[in-house]
Protein backbone atom coordinates (compact mmCIF):
# COMPACT_ATOMS: atom_id res chain seq x y z
CA UNK A 1 0.00 0.00 0.00
CA UNK A 2 1.52 3.06 -0.85
CA UNK A 3 -0.76 6.44 -0.10
CA UNK A 4 0.21 10.40 -0.51
CA UNK A 5 -0.89 12.98 2.29
CA UNK A 6 -0.14 16.65 1.85
CA UNK A 7 -2.05 18.58 4.26
CA UNK A 8 -1.51 22.38 4.08
CA UNK A 9 1.49 22.67 2.07
CA UNK A 10 2.90 26.27 1.26
CA UNK A 11 5.51 27.60 -0.58
CA UNK A 12 6.58 31.45 -0.29
CA UNK A 13 10.05 32.23 -2.12
CA UNK A 14 12.25 34.36 -1.18
CA UNK A 15 10.78 38.29 -2.17
CA UNK A 16 7.03 37.08 -1.15
CA UNK A 17 5.68 35.32 -3.77
CA UNK A 18 3.11 32.75 -3.02
CA UNK A 19 4.13 29.68 -5.55
CA UNK A 20 1.83 27.33 -3.37
CA UNK A 21 -1.10 28.29 -0.64
CA UNK A 22 -2.27 25.73 2.00
CA UNK A 23 -2.55 22.59 -0.27
CA UNK A 24 -4.42 19.16 1.12
CA UNK A 25 -4.51 16.16 -1.17
CA UNK A 26 -4.62 12.65 -0.24
CA UNK A 27 -3.62 10.24 -3.30
CA UNK A 28 -4.96 6.49 -2.77
CA UNK A 29 -2.94 3.45 -3.56
CA UNK A 30 -2.68 3.17 -7.35
CA UNK A 31 -4.23 5.94 -8.03
CA UNK A 32 -2.84 8.30 -10.70
CA UNK A 33 -4.32 12.46 -9.95
CA UNK A 34 -3.26 14.71 -12.17
CA UNK A 35 -2.43 18.55 -11.18
CA UNK A 36 -3.55 20.62 -13.87
CA UNK A 37 -3.54 24.21 -14.58
CA UNK A 38 -1.94 27.33 -16.77
CA UNK A 39 1.70 27.91 -15.91
CA UNK A 40 2.37 29.34 -12.34
CA UNK A 41 -0.79 27.80 -10.90
CA UNK A 42 1.65 26.10 -8.19
CA UNK A 43 1.87 22.49 -10.01
CA UNK A 44 5.09 22.04 -10.54
CA UNK A 45 6.56 23.49 -7.32
CA UNK A 46 3.71 21.29 -5.40
CA UNK A 47 5.19 18.22 -6.98
CA UNK A 48 8.75 19.27 -6.35
CA UNK A 49 7.56 19.54 -2.86
CA UNK A 50 6.79 15.88 -2.46
CA UNK A 51 9.62 15.19 -4.54
CA UNK A 52 11.89 16.73 -1.56
CA UNK A 53 13.52 19.23 -4.39
CA UNK A 54 11.53 22.00 -2.84
CA UNK A 55 10.80 22.34 1.39
CA UNK A 56 7.55 23.74 2.26
CA UNK A 57 7.50 26.57 4.15
CA UNK A 58 4.49 25.31 6.34
CA UNK A 59 2.22 21.66 6.04
CA UNK A 60 3.37 18.47 6.11
CA UNK A 61 4.23 15.70 3.45
CA UNK A 62 2.93 11.85 4.44
CA UNK A 63 3.84 8.78 2.39
CA UNK A 64 2.55 5.66 4.30
CA UNK A 65 2.43 7.33 7.12
CA UNK A 66 5.29 9.00 7.36
CA UNK A 67 6.39 11.78 7.52
CA UNK A 68 8.89 13.22 4.44
CA UNK A 69 8.74 17.07 4.89
CA UNK A 70 11.96 17.47 5.56
CA UNK A 71 13.72 14.32 3.93
CA UNK A 72 16.03 15.05 1.08
CA UNK A 73 15.43 13.77 -2.17
CA UNK A 74 17.52 10.54 -1.76
CA UNK A 75 15.67 9.74 1.05
CA UNK A 76 12.18 9.43 0.33
CA UNK A 77 10.46 6.69 -1.72
CA UNK A 78 9.63 8.74 -4.93
CA UNK A 79 10.81 8.50 -8.38
CA UNK A 80 11.32 11.82 -10.66
CA UNK A 81 10.35 12.01 -14.37
CA UNK A 82 11.50 15.64 -15.52
CA UNK A 83 10.34 17.40 -18.91
CA UNK A 84 14.31 17.27 -19.93
CA UNK A 85 14.69 13.59 -19.47
CA UNK A 86 17.84 14.50 -16.98
CA UNK A 87 19.85 11.67 -19.11
CA UNK A 88 23.38 11.35 -18.24
CA UNK A 89 24.75 11.43 -22.38
CA UNK A 90 28.65 10.21 -21.80
CA UNK A 91 26.99 7.32 -19.98
CA UNK A 92 24.97 4.16 -22.17
CA UNK A 93 21.19 3.50 -21.82
CA UNK A 94 22.83 0.29 -19.43
CA UNK A 95 24.54 2.71 -16.75
CA UNK A 96 21.88 4.98 -16.77
CA UNK A 97 19.46 2.73 -15.73
CA UNK A 98 22.46 0.93 -13.40
CA UNK A 99 23.57 4.20 -11.64
CA UNK A 100 21.07 4.68 -8.65
CA UNK A 101 20.95 0.67 -8.39
CA UNK A 102 24.99 0.87 -7.95
CA UNK A 103 24.92 3.35 -5.31
CA UNK A 104 22.66 1.05 -3.39
CA UNK A 105 25.42 -1.45 -3.60
CA UNK A 106 22.95 -3.95 -5.06
CA UNK A 107 24.92 -7.18 -6.50
CA UNK A 108 26.05 -7.16 -10.31
CA UNK A 109 23.63 -10.03 -11.34
CA UNK A 110 20.26 -8.43 -9.65
CA UNK A 111 21.53 -5.11 -11.58
CA UNK A 112 21.43 -6.87 -14.96
CA UNK A 113 18.33 -8.53 -14.11
CA UNK A 114 15.95 -5.63 -13.05
CA UNK A 115 17.68 -3.02 -16.06
CA UNK A 116 16.78 -6.03 -18.61
CA UNK A 117 13.26 -6.47 -16.96
CA UNK A 118 12.55 -2.41 -16.69
CA UNK A 119 13.77 -2.04 -20.18
CA UNK A 120 11.29 -4.60 -21.65
CA UNK A 121 8.35 -2.94 -19.35
CA UNK A 122 9.46 0.40 -21.29
CA UNK A 123 9.29 -1.20 -25.08
CA UNK A 124 13.10 -1.08 -25.42
CA UNK A 125 14.45 -4.45 -24.74
CA UNK A 126 18.00 -5.10 -26.31
CA UNK A 127 18.71 -0.90 -26.14
CA UNK A 128 21.31 -1.28 -23.24
CA UNK A 129 24.53 -0.22 -24.86
CA UNK A 130 23.19 2.69 -26.92
CA UNK A 131 23.98 5.83 -26.09
CA UNK A 132 21.49 8.12 -24.56
CA UNK A 133 22.54 10.48 -27.58
CA UNK A 134 21.55 8.24 -29.95
CA UNK A 135 18.12 7.95 -28.89
CA UNK A 136 15.11 9.59 -30.43
CA UNK A 137 13.18 11.97 -27.91
CA UNK A 138 10.55 9.54 -27.02
CA UNK A 139 12.91 6.57 -26.61
CA UNK A 140 14.73 9.18 -24.29
CA UNK A 141 11.55 10.10 -22.24
CA UNK A 142 11.18 5.96 -21.55
CA UNK A 143 14.79 5.43 -20.57
CA UNK A 144 13.93 8.48 -18.05
CA UNK A 145 10.97 6.53 -16.95
CA UNK A 146 12.89 3.30 -16.48
CA UNK A 147 15.37 4.90 -14.20
CA UNK A 148 12.45 5.68 -12.08
CA UNK A 149 11.19 3.07 -11.98
CA UNK A 150 14.37 0.87 -11.41
CA UNK A 151 14.57 2.08 -8.10
CA UNK A 152 11.03 0.97 -7.38
CA UNK A 153 9.73 3.87 -5.78
CA UNK A 154 6.71 4.09 -3.89
CA UNK A 155 5.45 7.03 -5.43
CA UNK A 156 5.59 8.36 -9.10
CA UNK A 157 6.33 11.84 -9.87
CA UNK A 158 5.63 13.30 -13.60
CA UNK A 159 6.45 16.58 -14.11
CA UNK A 160 5.44 16.91 -17.49
CA UNK A 161 7.50 14.49 -19.27
CA UNK A 162 5.80 15.19 -22.70
CA UNK A 163 5.97 18.97 -23.24
CA UNK A 164 8.95 18.79 -25.32
CA UNK A 165 7.53 16.19 -27.71
CA UNK A 166 5.51 16.25 -30.80
CA UNK A 167 1.43 15.99 -30.46
CA UNK A 168 1.91 12.22 -32.07
CA UNK A 169 4.42 10.83 -29.87
CA UNK A 170 3.05 12.35 -26.69
CA UNK A 171 -0.58 10.85 -27.36
CA UNK A 172 0.86 7.57 -28.38
CA UNK A 173 3.59 8.06 -24.39
CA UNK A 174 0.56 8.90 -22.34
CA UNK A 175 -1.20 5.51 -23.36
CA UNK A 176 2.01 3.51 -23.11
CA UNK A 177 2.82 5.31 -19.32
CA UNK A 178 -1.09 5.01 -18.15
CA UNK A 179 -0.30 0.93 -18.94
CA UNK A 180 2.59 0.55 -17.44
CA UNK A 181 1.23 2.60 -14.27
CA UNK A 182 -2.01 0.75 -14.50
CA UNK A 183 0.10 -2.61 -14.60
CA UNK A 184 2.29 -1.91 -11.79
CA UNK A 185 -0.57 -0.28 -9.45
CA UNK A 186 1.95 2.25 -8.79
CA UNK A 187 0.71 5.54 -7.11
CA UNK A 188 1.28 8.50 -9.25
CA UNK A 189 1.25 12.29 -9.31
CA UNK A 190 1.22 13.76 -12.85
CA UNK A 191 1.54 17.27 -13.73
CA UNK A 192 0.89 18.67 -17.18
CA UNK A 193 -0.94 22.15 -18.20
CA UNK A 194 -2.68 19.62 -21.24
CA UNK A 195 -6.56 19.26 -20.33
CA UNK A 196 -6.33 16.45 -22.88
CA UNK A 197 -3.47 14.73 -21.17
CA UNK A 198 -5.37 14.87 -17.66
CA UNK A 199 -8.83 13.78 -18.94
CA UNK A 200 -7.39 10.44 -20.83
CA UNK A 201 -4.94 9.76 -17.91
CA UNK A 202 -6.06 10.51 -14.46
CA UNK A 203 -8.18 8.76 -12.15
CA UNK A 204 -8.69 12.09 -10.68
CA UNK A 205 -8.02 15.96 -11.85
CA UNK A 206 -7.12 18.59 -9.07
CA UNK A 207 -7.19 21.61 -11.22
CA UNK A 208 -5.01 24.75 -9.37
CA UNK A 209 -4.94 28.25 -10.02
CA UNK A 210 -2.77 30.59 -8.04
CA UNK A 211 -0.81 27.87 -5.64
CA UNK A 212 -4.35 26.52 -4.60
CA UNK A 213 -7.23 23.64 -5.71
CA UNK A 214 -9.80 25.40 -7.76
CA UNK A 215 -11.49 22.00 -7.73
CA UNK A 216 -10.73 18.24 -7.63
CA UNK A 217 -12.51 15.21 -8.86
CA UNK A 218 -12.72 12.69 -11.20
CA UNK A 219 -12.15 13.51 -15.17
CA UNK A 220 -15.83 13.35 -16.29
CA UNK A 221 -16.89 15.19 -13.05
CA UNK A 222 -14.59 18.35 -13.63
CA UNK A 223 -15.49 18.50 -17.39
CA UNK A 224 -19.62 17.88 -17.11
CA UNK A 225 -19.62 19.87 -13.53
CA UNK A 226 -17.39 22.61 -13.35
CA UNK A 227 -18.10 24.24 -10.12
CA UNK A 228 -16.46 27.55 -11.04
CA UNK A 229 -16.07 29.84 -14.12
CA UNK A 230 -12.34 29.12 -14.12
CA UNK A 231 -12.59 25.32 -13.98
CA UNK A 232 -15.38 25.49 -17.22
CA UNK A 233 -13.05 27.70 -19.36
CA UNK A 234 -9.97 25.72 -18.51
CA UNK A 235 -11.38 22.28 -18.49
CA UNK A 236 -12.29 21.77 -22.83
CA UNK A 237 -14.24 24.55 -24.82
CA UNK A 238 -16.76 26.46 -23.02
CA UNK A 239 -19.05 29.48 -24.25
CA UNK A 240 -19.69 32.31 -22.22
CA UNK A 241 -22.83 34.21 -22.64
CA UNK A 242 -23.44 37.19 -20.02
CA UNK A 243 -26.97 38.23 -19.99
CA UNK A 244 -29.71 39.07 -16.78
CA UNK A 245 -31.85 36.50 -15.34
CA UNK A 246 -35.97 38.43 -14.93
CA UNK A 247 -39.10 36.81 -13.59
CA UNK A 248 -37.37 32.86 -13.95
CA UNK A 249 -35.66 33.09 -17.28
CA UNK A 250 -31.89 34.32 -18.66
CA UNK A 251 -32.19 37.20 -20.94
CA UNK A 252 -29.78 37.79 -23.70
CA UNK A 253 -29.88 39.64 -27.03
CA UNK A 254 -29.40 36.45 -28.97
CA UNK A 255 -30.58 33.52 -26.32
CA UNK A 256 -33.08 32.62 -24.10
CA UNK A 257 -33.68 30.12 -21.69
CA UNK A 258 -35.70 28.77 -18.35
CA UNK A 259 -33.14 29.49 -15.65
CA UNK A 260 -35.09 29.18 -12.08
CA UNK A 261 -32.51 31.22 -10.00
CA UNK A 262 -32.97 34.93 -8.20
CA UNK A 263 -33.10 37.88 -10.91
CA UNK A 264 -29.70 39.10 -11.74
CA UNK A 265 -26.69 39.10 -13.89
CA UNK A 266 -25.41 36.09 -14.73
CA UNK A 267 -23.16 34.04 -16.95
CA UNK A 268 -24.66 31.14 -18.87
CA UNK A 269 -22.04 28.77 -19.48
CA UNK A 270 -22.82 26.15 -22.65
CA UNK A 271 -20.64 23.35 -23.97
CA UNK A 272 -20.25 23.94 -27.97
CA UNK A 273 -21.70 20.14 -28.13
CA UNK A 274 -24.51 20.82 -25.91
CA UNK A 275 -25.32 24.41 -28.31
CA UNK A 276 -28.09 23.88 -31.35
CA UNK A 277 -27.93 26.09 -34.48
CA UNK A 278 -31.14 26.49 -36.67
CA UNK A 279 -30.50 28.58 -40.09
CA UNK A 280 -32.57 31.61 -39.58
CA UNK A 281 -33.30 34.46 -42.02
CA UNK A 282 -33.77 36.83 -39.01
CA UNK A 283 -31.61 35.44 -36.58
CA UNK A 284 -28.95 37.41 -34.64
CA UNK A 285 -25.88 35.10 -34.52
CA UNK A 286 -24.15 35.36 -37.98
CA UNK A 287 -21.69 32.50 -38.65
CA UNK A 288 -18.10 33.60 -39.19
CA UNK A 289 -16.09 30.73 -40.21
CA UNK A 290 -17.12 26.76 -40.56
CA UNK A 291 -14.37 24.22 -39.97
CA UNK A 292 -14.86 20.56 -41.19
CA UNK A 293 -13.24 18.25 -39.72
CA UNK A 294 -15.10 15.24 -41.12
CA UNK A 295 -16.31 13.50 -38.57
CA UNK A 296 -17.76 16.84 -37.41
CA UNK A 297 -18.37 20.34 -37.85
CA UNK A 298 -17.11 23.54 -35.84
CA UNK A 299 -19.09 26.48 -36.57
CA UNK A 300 -17.51 29.83 -34.64
CA UNK A 301 -20.26 32.35 -34.40
CA UNK A 302 -20.57 36.01 -33.24
CA UNK A 303 -23.28 37.33 -31.56
CA UNK A 304 -24.76 40.88 -31.86
CA UNK A 305 -22.65 42.02 -28.83
CA UNK A 306 -19.75 40.87 -30.15
CA UNK A 307 -19.44 37.85 -28.14
CA UNK A 308 -17.72 34.77 -29.87
CA UNK A 309 -19.37 31.64 -29.22
CA UNK A 310 -18.75 28.07 -30.79
CA UNK A 311 -21.10 25.03 -32.30
CA UNK A 312 -19.89 21.66 -32.65
CA UNK A 313 -22.49 20.09 -35.37
CA UNK A 314 -22.83 16.88 -36.93
CA UNK A 315 -22.46 18.33 -40.48
CA UNK A 316 -21.36 21.24 -41.18
CA UNK A 317 -22.82 21.43 -44.73
CA UNK A 318 -25.57 23.72 -44.03
CA UNK A 319 -23.84 26.33 -42.66
CA UNK A 320 -22.03 29.50 -44.29
CA UNK A 321 -19.86 32.09 -43.72
CA UNK A 322 -22.14 35.29 -43.25
CA UNK A 323 -25.40 33.49 -42.54
CA UNK A 324 -27.63 34.14 -39.70
CA UNK A 325 -28.87 31.64 -37.19
CA UNK A 326 -31.08 31.13 -33.76
CA UNK A 327 -29.05 29.88 -30.93
CA UNK A 328 -31.16 26.81 -28.77
CA UNK A 329 -28.96 25.40 -25.88
CA UNK A 330 -29.46 22.19 -24.73
CA UNK A 331 -27.54 21.89 -21.67
CA UNK A 332 -26.02 24.59 -19.44
CA UNK A 333 -24.40 25.83 -16.33
CA UNK A 334 -24.94 29.26 -14.34
CA UNK A 335 -22.36 30.89 -12.85
CA UNK A 336 -23.06 34.12 -10.25
CA UNK A 337 -20.06 35.58 -8.39
CA UNK A 338 -17.65 33.34 -9.23
CA UNK A 339 -19.64 30.54 -8.13
CA UNK A 340 -22.02 27.97 -9.89
CA UNK A 341 -25.92 28.42 -8.90
CA UNK A 342 -27.32 26.13 -11.32
CA UNK A 343 -26.87 23.57 -14.15
CA UNK A 344 -29.13 21.45 -16.02
CA UNK A 345 -28.97 17.59 -16.12
CA UNK A 346 -25.78 17.22 -18.51
CA UNK A 347 -23.50 20.38 -19.53
CA UNK A 348 -21.45 18.53 -22.16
Amino acid sequence: MSKLSIRGASKIFQGGTTAVDDVSLEVADGELVCLLGPSGSGKSTLLRMVGGFEQPTSGMIAIDGQDVTRLPPEQRPTGMVFQSHALWSHMNVFANLAFGLKLRRRPAGEIRDRVEAVLELVGLKGYDRRMTNELSGGQQQRVALARSLILEPKILLLDEPFASLDQHLRERLREEVRDIQLRLKITTLFVTHGQDEALSMADRIVVMRNGRTEQADRPEVIYRDPQTPFVAGFIGTMNFIEGRVEDGRFKHADVAVDLPVEDGPITLAVRPEALDLLPSAVGQATVHRVTDFGSHGLVDLHLSDGTRVKSLVRSPKPFKTGQTVDLSPRAFAAFRDNSKIYRTADVH
